[in-house]
This record gives C-alpha cells, structure tokens and sequence, in this order.
C-alpha cells in the first residue's frame, strides 16, 4: 500500500471494522485502508442484504412486502432492481450470441405500465398503457434467447426477430410462433436465410354475449400454417413458450394478474425483465432439465448466483 500524499510504502496498521486490512503512512501518519471491491457502485446497501433482496424480486415478492420484510426502503430496492437490471441486460448481450440451436418458439405476453389502454388520455407518456414482452425460447435446453418490451406491433417484432438472429448460429432451425401478422414480414427481412418459419393459429369459441372474461376463451382447433421454407409439420409447437408465460407471470410479480403491483415506470419494467431472464437463464435450475438452460446450451458449466451477476459490471 503506497501514501497518496507521500509515495511511500505504507506500514500495517490492524484491520477495520468492516474486515479491511489498514496501513499507516510513517511520514505524514495518516491512515488508509486496502482497496476493496464495490459491486453496487455508490449504493452503501449490503452486500448480503442486496442479493435477499434481489433473490425475493425474481420469486415473485412485491416492492412493498420486500420492504417490510428487510426494512430497506423501497426507492432503494427500485434503485437497486434499476442497477441489477443493467448489469443482466449487459449479461446477456454477451454471453447468448451465436447459439445452436434446432427448434425456436416465439410468443408475446400482455401487461401494462402506469394505467391501462383504455385509461389512457391525450398527452399522456408513450410508454403508459399496454405493453408487450415478445419472448424466444430454444425447446430443447429451454434457453431464452431474447426479448424485446414495447408495443404489439412491427417496429416492436422487427427488432425482436434481429435480435434473434444475433442470438442464434448461422445454421438451420425451424420457428414456430402464433398467428400475430407481423411475425412473417420480419422473419422474412431477417431470418428467412436459415429458419423454416410455421405459425400455429388457434381458433377460439366464440364468447356468449356480455360475458367478460379475464382469460381467453376456449380454444376449439388449432392451424399448423407454413409460411417460409419446408417445416416439419411435428416440430409446429408453442408449449414451452406459454409455459415460460405461466413463469414470468408466477415469479414476477408485476406481471400478476388482477393486483395491484403494477409497474410504475417503464424503466423498471425493463430492469425487472432483464433480472428475470438472466436468473431464469444462468441461476434458476430448470426441474426437467436438472440443470439451468445457459448449462444445458453450452454457455456455462455451473449454477450462477446473482452476486456473481452483479460482479459484471
């Protein structure tokens, strides 16, 4: 340890409260302590208590039962949920790049932020009212690929689809998604050099009058329809796509159904999603698989935990 006023060797002088080593400058006798690393940047949280924190978030436990639960303030844990968010959204820009993979299933699922569609009024923020989470899933290690939050419409499934292809190897694999019109013009701009593309359109029962419901309604026959190249007829599936839908809905608790802890803020729904997929991908072990998807795909050889997560920034 060198004096940052003298240039000296410093001698040792104990360790701090906190475990630190500390030294002494013998010209000037001021004291330092060893440098140390600070995976929360300016935030004074635990370190221990953050990675709690986080660990609840990604089990489906709100903002304010977290709060009370470890009596950590709530604009800290949103600070803290915005902080982990960047560091998983870099996460996973580096690490999901060029996967093998041979089948891909795509589909969208609803929420909102601030207020429903229908609440919405002039002026209001564009981010406010529905929103989407388009998701791609590999069927064999369970793998998600990429996502993409924002409108249902093309500009929103555009962007999604070249993130897919920057996700997956240049080699051949079959899609399959729903019957949302955009899907074919952006997979065929993108992808229609190395995918065969089907969509699976299911035919709904027709509801009886004024009934409302907070569900789809009964699904009566489903359409295996190929758009681009020869799909196999067999591998026209999107089960394992809805099924990480049921996921994101039970382990996010924004994403909850008929409550209201709603998102608030763009900005955190998207962190919220980033922490998600990177501890559903890297710390989450799959029960089917018995180990997590970035295992199963090649990606890694261990079990991350969300410390280390944290550690990339």
């Amino acid at each position: 340890m060198t004096c940052h006023n003298c240039r000296i060797e410093c001698k040792r002088a104990g360790k701090h409260r906190n475990g630190l080593r500390r030294f002494r400058c013998t010209q000037c006798k001021k004291s330092f302590t060893e440098p140390h690393e600070r995976p929360l940047d300016e935030m004074r949280l635990p370190l221990a208590k953050a990675e709690m924190i986080l660990k609840m978030l990604c089990e489906g436990v709100s903002v304010r039962s977290i709060e009370r639960l470890t009596e950590v303030h709530r604009d800290t844990i949103l600070r803290l949920l915005v902080k982990a968010g960047q560091r998983c959204e870099k996460l996973l820009g580096e690490k999901i790049r060029n996967i093998p993979v041979k089948d891909v299933e795509l589909d969208e699922i609803w929420h909102f932020c601030f207020k429903k569609q229908k609440a919405l009024r002039p002026g209001d923020d564009p981010s406010f009212g529905d929103s989407w989470c388009f998701t791609a899933i590999d069927r064999h290690s369970k793998l998600i690929l990429n996502f993409a939050l924002g409108k249902r419409d093309q500009a929103t499934t555009n962007i999604f689809i070249e993130g897919l292809r920057q996700a997956t190897l240049s080699q051949p694999f079959q899609v399959t998604a729903d019957g949302f019109p955009a899907y074919p013009s952006a997979i065929e701009n993108t992808l229609s050099d190395r995918c065969d593309f089907a969509q699976l359109v299911k035919v709904y029962r027709a509801s009886p009058e004024g009934e409302c419901r907070y569900s789809p309604a009964e699904v009566v026959s489903t359409e295996r329809v190929p758009v681009i190249g020869n799909p196999d007829p067999k591998r026209v599936c999107t089960s394992i796509v809805e099924r990480q839908n049921l996921t994101m809905r039970m382990q996010m608790r924004r994403l909850t159904r008929l409550t209201n802890a709603f998102s608030k803020k763009w900005e955190n729904l998207w962190a919220a999603l980033c922490l998600h997929f990177a501890w559903y991908n890297f710390c989450r072990v799959h029960t089917s698989l018995r180990v997590t998807p970035a295992m199963e795909a090649g990606i890694t050889d261990r079990v991350w935990d969300l410390v280390e997560i944290l550690a990339q920034g």
